[in-house]
């Protein structure tokens, strides 16, 4: 039997998920709800089989299995939690919520229900990312220095949240999944030039153990649209960029030896030039990838890849990021994620 799903949030981004989910064959999208009255007069000629409303209750109390939230960050908790409520499994767009209470209460509420709670971290299922997750996994980076990346574009300016709220999870989510570990601190600065209060650009640098560092750089407010992460290894070094799908991926065998017995200060460092390799790297989008991901776990009952936990842990990460950032840059720990009590599915309700 198909899987059925109401969406709640059908914009800019969430178009996208509705084109992904009509499409794909497990699914029936029965429910779409946005605000705006000229939605489905755009959108509804396209999906002939989806009912329309502009009431998220109605959602929310029809017969589904699964709902998905593609709606303004400020409205996720609410709607995450009234859909797990009523005995929906949830996928719902990053962030997961705006404040980590927010999300254990979130996490706690889908483990208690047996439902499923995916968190939109698209880029966890980016091929390229995935592929370079190998090549660090089977250590032919060697150890890894730091990374860096960068997220920029000129727009859309947000009036809800700030650049490190809008942009940072993507890089946050990838730093975490390729380095396999939590920051013990981390610092953030930014300012606000186009509107008061919200950051338009954010420098935010991650702190892990073994001297491991990551910095990100959001903004909407830049001549250059850039969605480049560079990770620097003992060994070689690699440069994943999304805006070059057909050679995303580039791997340099490139760095500094250096040597315990030398001479002279000349021969204790050789810098290594060497090839270039360029994988092949599977062509398929992502949110497609990431939409069927959460179909199967529903049907087969398992956690996804970025399941709450997973958003609370980008989530933490964010907060303590702007906790630094009102306090101009000054260093915060955040919180660790407890482990979870139980099998996810273990006591849920049929």
């Amino acid at each position: 039997m198909k899987i059925r799903i109401g969406q709640i949030g059908v914009g800019a981004w969430g178009r996208n998920l509705l084109r992904n989910f009509c499409g794909l064959p497990e699914a029936q999208v029965v429910l779409a709800c946005d605000i705006d009255p000229e939605v489905p007069s755009r959108l509804g000629p396209r999906y002939p089989e989806v009912r329309w409303t502009r009431d998220p209750r109605e959602v929310l109390l029809a017969d589904l299995d699964a709902v998905v939230i593609a709606t303004p960050p400020s409205t996720h908790y609410l709607l995450a939690k009234e859909a797990l409520r009523a005995g929906k499994h949830v996928f719902v767009e990053k962030p997961m919520t705006l404040s980590v209470e927010e999300g254990e209460d979130l996490v706690r509420l889908a483990e208690d229900e047996g439902r499923v709670l995916m968190v939109g971290h698209l880029m966890e299922y980016h091929p390229g990312v995935i592929k370079l997750k190998e090549y660090i996994d089977r250590g032919e980076l060697g150890d890894i220095y730091y990374l860096y990346a960068a997220r920029l574009n000129l727009g859309k300016v947000r009036r809800e949240e700030n650049a490190l709220w809008s942009f940072a999870p993507h890089d946050i989510s990838m730093a975490l999944m390729l380095l396999g570990r939590d920051p013990l601190w981390v610092t953030a600065v930014g300012q606000s030039y186009l509107q008061d209060g919200i950051e338009d650009v954010v420098f935010l640098t991650l702190h892990f153990p073994g001297k491991v560092m990551a910095q990100v750089h959001v903004s909407w407010l830049d001549p250059h649209k850039v969605r480049r992460l560079t990770v620097v290894g003992s060994r070689k070094m690699a440069v994943f960029d999304d805006t070059e799908p057909a050679e995303m991926l580039r791997i340099y065998d490139k760095g500094i030896d250096a040597f315990s017995d030398y001479r002279s200060y000349g021969e204790a460092f050789s810098i290594r030039w060497g090839d270039i390799v360029i994988p092949k790297v599977p062509m398929a989008e992502p949110l497609a990838l990431e939409c069927a991901h959460f179909l199967e776990c529903v049907r087969y009952r398992r956690p996804p890849k970025s399941d709450g936990r997973d958003g609370l842990r980008v989530l933490r990460v964010v907060e303590a990021c702007q906790r630094s950032l009102e306090r101009r840059g000054a260093p915060v720990g955040p919180q660790k994620v407890p482990e979870r009590s139980g099998e996810l599915f273990g006591a849920h309700r049929s």
